[in-house]
Formats: structure tokens, sequence, C-alpha cells
């Protein structure tokens, strides 16, 4: 199973990254990231006081809306294709190529913001310790939700309009990653990082059933 899974993972890391005909892929979230920390100053002002008060929320929203821009290509394009019908007739269970995925997703947009939290984190006027506290949680909460956003993935796969209503499943679903990642920086809010890596767990653990049983539910 492993060794029919390896070129499965690289293919979808590939085609994650570059995007669709090779425009877009990893870029687009990274940018949109670098944009939203970039403008909030503007918005609010130069208050550094504020920014670094709101700045961990400001990051965690950046990062679940670069986790969803993408969702109309993790799933769908494979099942309009019918590679997952070809997968299954290989013996590959719908769970096993979604948990791989989810791996793909989150290092096609999960890493690339985790190395652009360091300049985010200056635009927002956050000091190394807090730095310290987003790499962390990034690295604890982006797996959540690369896993949130594949399983939406597969539920709207194939609906009109799937990708809009996807976003609008995956916002509620992701919340508590964001309360407990931006809470994670407030004065003693260090706990926060051990409930939100509680949180990503369980949706790591949760979407590969719920987006498999979600496919074969649309093929029958």
């Amino acid at each position: 199973m492993i060794a029919k899974l390896i070129p499965i993972f690289f293919r979808d890391l590939v085609l994650l990254t570059r995007g669709a005909q090779g425009r877009g892929g990893a870029v687009l979230p990274l940018l949109f990231f670098l944009a939203v920390a970039m403008l909030f100053p503007f918005a609010v002002g130069p208050d550094a006081r504020l920014l670094a008060r709101t700045g961990a929320g400001v990051i965690w929203v950046a990062a679940l809306l670069a986790a969803i821009l993408p969702l109309d290509r993790l799933v769908e394009p494979d099942v309009e294709a019918g590679m997952f019908d070809q997968w299954a007739l290989r013996g590959i269970a719908e769970e096993a190529l979604l948990l791989v995925r989810i791996l793909a997703h989150w290092l096609s947009f999960g890493v690339p913001l985790m190395l652009a939290a360091p300049i985010s984190a200056g635009l927002l006027g956050l000091d190394g310790q807090q730095l310290w506290t987003v790499e962390v949680g990034l690295l604890l909460g982006t797996p959540g939700l690369a896993a949130i956003g594949v399983t939406i993935a597969a539920l709207t796969a194939g609906l009109r309009a799937g990708s809009a209503l996807g976003g609008l499943l995956a916002i509620p679903l992701a919340v508590p990653l964001l309360i407990f990642g931006a809470g994670s920086l407030q004065p003693g809010g260090e706990g926060g990082l051990l409930l939100l890596g509680a949180c990503s767990l369980v949706a790591l653990a949760v979407a590969p059933f719920a987006g498999g049983a979600a496919i074969r539910a649309g093929r029958e």
C-alpha cells in the first residue's frame, strides 16, 4: 500500500505546489498571507500596542483564508477525471488517498506560511517571543486547517458553486483553531497551544474517514 501511495503523494504535491497549468499553486496563499499582514497596519493605524495585541488574530485569519484558497482543486478535479475510481480498482482506499492529500496540502501552504511568518510578525510589530509562539502555533494548527480543507473539498466535490459553499463550511469548523491559535499569544494563554494541537489531531483523525465516505457516496 505504501509503495502505491508514494507516487500519488508526489503527484499531489506537485499539482498543489505548481497550481493548475503551472500557475498559482503555493504562491497565491503565500502572497495572500503577506498581503493581509501588510495591509492591516494601514487599516488600524500605526499604534504599535494595538498591532501587537491584534496581530495574532490577523495572522490566523490570514492562515485560514490561505488554506481554503485552493479548495476547488483539492479533490474535485480528480473526482471529475475518475481518478478515485481508478485508484479504488487498484485497491487503494479513499481514506489513505485523502490522508496523503492532507499531507501534500499542508506542505504546499503550511510550510510556506511558517517561512513567511517572520515577515508578517515584523509588519505587525510582534516581538521575538511572540514570533516563536506564532511559529509553534502554525506548526500545530495548520495540519488541522489542511485536514478541514480536504474534508470540505471532498464533501462539496461535484456540487455547483462547490468552492464558495466549501469556504462557508470550512470557516466555522476552523473557529476553534483560530481561537486557540490567536489566544496563545495573549497573557496566560500558553495552554492554548496544547488545545490547538488537540483540535488539530482530532481534525486529522476524522478527516480521512469523513472525506472518504463522501467520495464513496458521490460515486454511488
